[in-house]
């Protein structure tokens, strides 16, 4: 992912917790999208995963996609056509960004 926005790495060290990782529980959903996104080769079904050589530097395609799916899996009914989503699950699901 080298010419492309860097994130932070989910197993940096910070004050409170002592990992990123440790605000998602196991079984969040995020984490599936996580490895499926991390599993598909995105040059193959058609996002350019070249950086441009000038300007400022783009998110990776991999990292839109994530953040796409998993905000269409938890948009409000209303917004979303139907999708179903019950928000007693997920009282902290902004911090799954």
């Amino acid at each position: 992912m080298s010419g492309f926005i860097a994130g932070e790495a989910r197993s940096q060290a910070t004050l409170f917790p002592e990992l990123l990782d440790d605000y998602i529980t196991e079984d969040n959903s995020v984490r599936g999208v996580d490895v499926f996104i991390d599993g598909l080769d995105l040059s193959l079904i058609g996002f350019n995963t070249q950086p441009a050589d000038t300007g400022r530097p783009a998110y990776h395609p991999a990292t839109m996609l994530k953040l796409f799916i998993y905000g269409y899996m938890n948009t409000p009914p209303a917004l979303a056509g139907g999708v179903f989503i019950r928000y007693s699950e997920e009282p902290n699901w902004n911090k799954n960004l």
